[in-house]
């Protein structure tokens, strides 16, 4: 009964950052969502080709890698409300200039730009979600990464109603709505708790101590990371395409993506009373063997209902281990997680393309078994990367 009133009366601060933060989420999931469910609309305006397309795609992930860098090296403590705002606002910015581009050298532009913005919002506003956590005093990271599942959904379903939109007023009024919440909220974001201590101080433990993460443990949470995320591009780029090869409409071959996010996201919404109850190490490990079990077997039947509820099974399974991850990277500080994050999005990004080459030299269904055997290797390491660092 004590443990349930704790969790039913959180002070009052962290309540406030929890759903401002969870505001960024929301804004951070439409915003990509958007970008990338116009993109046919946008390579048609401005006449590229899928070489050209690729390379734009090509410089917002560059620009992605270095504001992760960028915000891992400029987001202490006292940094955070700023680079928050900033990168929100940038973001919205640049996806209004997305919209108006018309060549190749102005999208390559915006859209390094454009992944700048993102990658230094990215790393704000996780390391902030940390620090809410800490002051929130139990798990809250799934739930707010729940919010950019929602967010994404929100967004691909406003890319879908407003079709017969142009795709720059589309950019437009979001990008224009993204930024006046933002300056609307600065002022409560110059407030966040957790972000006027002196960095000396960020991460103090019991008794004063500070936790460390070793060098070797970080990397092994980027590498999970990276292994996670590459079944997360996986499903994004490839569950449409293997149930069209089981003959699946096209409608339906659509609906695996849906049900895969579905999944992720109910995952995201239940993953902070799981983790609380059962510790990271544990949650990790099941959903990791839960992925697994649920893509090979959605990959190797040749029955559609199997095939989609495989995908959707892999969502629920992968949603709850890159919040913790993030969560065990802020032990380490704003740079741990820029790290964390970066070799994580190496693995997003290079995952479709690695799928697909193992495809051309063997077959999709065998390729999709990759995302499938590094589920189980998280599985394995689950507990040596999410065990409490020394103070």
């Amino acid at each position: 009964m004590g443990r349930s009133h704790r969790m039913k009366t959180a002070p009052l601060t962290p309540r406030r950052d929890r759903g401002l933060l969870t505001g960024y989420f929301l804004g951070l999931g439409v915003v990509m969502a958007v970008w990338g469910a116009r993109m046919p609309a946008v390579q048609q305006a401005a006449h590229l080709s899928t070489a050209h397309l690729a390379l734009v795609l090509l410089a917002a992930a560059l620009g992605m890698v270095a504001g992760l860098q960028a915000g891992g090296r400029l987001a202490q403590p006292t940094h955070l409300p700023a680079l928050l705002t900033s990168g929100a606002v940038g973001l919205a910015v640049c996806l209004a200039l997305l919209g108006r581009c018309d060549s190749l050298p102005s999208l390559l532009t915006a859209a390094l730009a454009f992944g700048i913005a993102h990658g230094v919002l990215d790393v704000a506003v996780n390391s902030a979600a940390v620090r809410c956590q800490i002051a929130y005093g139990r798990p809250i990271m799934s739930s707010l990464h729940a919010a950019y599942s929602i967010g994404a959904l929100v967004g691909a379903a406003l890319a879908a109603v407003t079709a017969s939109t142009a795709h720059g007023t589309l950019f437009l009024v979001t990008g224009l709505v993204l930024a006046v919440a933002a300056l609307v909220a600065a002022t409560a974001t110059r407030s966040l708790s957790g972000t006027h201590q002196p960095p000396a101080a960020a991460n103090l433990g019991q008794g004063g101590a500070r936790p460390t993460l070793s060098s070797g443990q970080l990397w092994l949470l980027g590498a999970l990371a990276a292994s996670c995320l590459l079944g997360e591009g996986a499903a994004a780029d490839w569950a449409a395409v293997h149930l069209h090869s089981l003959d699946a409409s096209t409608a339906v071959s659509a609906a695996a993506f849906a049900l895969y996010s579905g999944g992720m996201t109910i995952g995201r919404l239940t993953g902070d009373r799981l983790t609380a109850a059962f510790g990271a190490p544990s949650v990790v490990r099941v959903g990791a063997i839960l992925a697994a079990a649920g893509l090979a077997t959605g990959v190797v039947t040749v029955s559609t209902p199997l095939a989609l509820a495989g995908w959707a099974v892999f969502g629920l399974g992968l949603s709850i281990t890159v919040p913790c991850l993030i969560t065990a990277a802020g032990v380490g500080g704003p740079r741990a997680v820029a790290t964390v994050a970066v070799t994580g999005y190496l693995g997003l990004l290079a995952g479709p393309a690695l799928i697909g080459a193992l495809a051309a030299i063997t077959t999709l269904s065998t390729a999709l078994l990759l995302p499938a055997l590094l589920a189980t290797a998280v599985a394995a390491l689950a507990h040596r990367a999410l065990e409490k660092p020394t103070p």
